[in-house]
């Protein structure tokens, strides 16, 4: 039997990274995916093959309607999917790739096979059982389907299909209102579908500062998308390359709707299908999350479990960190993931990015605060750029000016908001923020300008 220091099952950000990480410390490392593409779902199905989409009908679109501004005409513009989707499927392999090198590199041994639990210490991959001292779960999440249909990834898709449509459907029902389905939907929007959002509730991506989404939702609006809010997806029949359902609406009435495909994006849920625990003593709760301590331990110690499998927001940075923790647990003794700090980035036009408290949590809090913000349309580089939506607000602690929360919606907010994490982990004040140096012009000037503001000296007209 095959030993080693670390069995990491599952090679998602959370796995490959945390494998990585572990070799580079000394660790005999070995990393079980079921899969033949290294990645996980971010990789694969999910993060990277998205944002591929996204900048392509981004461009798109822009071709359409902007770049006539610059002096930029067309006689004709034509999409060509197959190549859009080429394109996608080729920076996911070159990705995948690079984890392939990575791995040897760092010599780590990769087993391409369904990984379980047969012991504490014991992994079973096909016939075999390989040994470790330590176990790291990672396997990641799955989508959540509705109880009365189910996934053919061709009319009734999860996130996974809607991302390899081969034509662009005229009409595409998105269910569930967070950041999933507004991403995709906004993709087959700018290549020509027309999308209608339907949300159980009464606001989207409900974790995000009011402020925030509300000027979100207006824009989308504004770009065509359409939504019904309190509305209950009751029925989904497909039938001749359609697909007919039936929702119930605000005042309790069902109506019916037709669309070519429907996007089921109302969450995801831990993946633990044949992992084997229990076999190790081990159970999920009732969130099906697997539960661990503050150093990412299951009830048997020397078996960890970390991102999407536990609690907490289901971000790919979110479990890289943790990966690294544990690793760094094992072979030092101690690990911290600073979770004040993780940002969450939606990448629609415009983006939305936040870092820290919003405002209604600080009020909840009875927290007293400060609060500055600055508009796009006053920064000259979003000008120069054509892209002036949005804002910055920064949110800083009234007494020791502390930056408690930033929230950005404008162009380029998920890189933005890198400073504001900076800034946060080192227990930056506003006035810091304001003082720092920042090349003018540039979009980042906006975060300068709303810490400014929080001292009520922003230089806007």
């Amino acid at each position: 039997m095959e030993e080693f220091d670390l069995i990491v099952i599952g090679s998602g950000p959370a796995g490959y990274v945390a494998a990585i990480r572990a070799s580079q410390l000394g660790l005999k490392t070995a990393v079980v995916e079921k899969d033949k593409s290294l990645g996980g779902t971010c990789l694969n199905v999910g993060c990277i093959p998205s944002k591929a989409l996204l900048e392509s009908s981004e461009h798109y679109e822009m071709a359409q309607n902007s770049f006539k501004q610059h002096g930029l005409n067309f006689k004709s513009l034509e999409l060509d999917l197959t190549q859009m989707q080429l394109r996608k499927q080729k920076i996911v392999s070159d990705l995948t790739s690079g984890i392939q090198f990575l791995f040897k590199k760092n010599k780590i041994k990769f087993f391409q096979a369904w990984g379980s639990l047969r012991s504490p210490h014991e992994v079973q991959i096909n016939q075999e059982l390989i040994k470790g001292k330590f176990i790291l779960l990672a396997t990641g999440s799955s989508p959540v389907e509705l109880p009365f249909t189910t996934f053919d990834e061709n009319l009734v898709v999860s996130s996974t299909g809607a991302l390899s449509f081969k034509e662009v459907p005229k009409k595409l029902v998105v269910v569930g209102g967070g950041y999933i389905g507004l991403e995709i939907g906004s993709i087959w929007r700018r290549l020509g579908s027309e999308v209608t959002v339907l949300e159980a509730g009464d606001q989207i991506c409900s974790s995000m500062d009011r402020e925030l989404r509300e000027k979100f939702l207006f824009l989308l609006k504004k770009q065509g998308m359409k939504f019904h809010f309190n509305a209950k997806l009751k029925q989904v029949e497909t039938k001749e390359n359609q697909v007919k359902l039936k929702f119930e609406d605000k005042k309790r009435q069902l109506q019916s709707f037709d669309c070519d495909k429907i996007l089921i994006a109302i969450g995801r849920k831990a993946f633990t299908k044949n992992l084997g625990l229990e076999h190790a003593n081990l159970k999920t709760n009732s969130l099906g999350q697997v539960e661990v301590d503050s150093h990412f331990r299951t009830k048997q110690k020397n078996i960890f479990a970390v991102g999407d499998l536990i609690a907490g927001p289901m971000l790919a940075h979110k479990a890289e960190e943790e990966g690294v923790a544990v690793a760094e647990f094992i072979a030092k003794g101690s690990c911290h993931v600073n979770y004040n700090t993780i940002p969450s980035i939606i990448y629609t036009w415009p983006e939305l990015a936040s870092v820290g408290q919003t405002e209604e949590q600080l009020i909840d809090k009875k927290r007293d605060y400060k609060r500055g913000s600055f508009p796009f349309i006053a920064n000259g580089r979003a000008k120069a750029l054509g892209y002036t939506e949005g804002f910055v607000k920064v949110l800083a602690d009234k007494k020791t000016d502390r930056i408690l929360g930033v929230h950005i919606i404008g162009p380029r907010a998920g890189d933005l908001i890198a400073e504001a994490v900076v800034a946060m982990e080192f227990h930056a004040s506003s006035e810091d923020l304001a003082r720092s140096f920042h090349a003018h012009p540039t979009l980042s000037e906006t975060l300068r300008e709303a810490s400014l503001d929080v001292h009520k000296r922003a230089r806007q007209f």
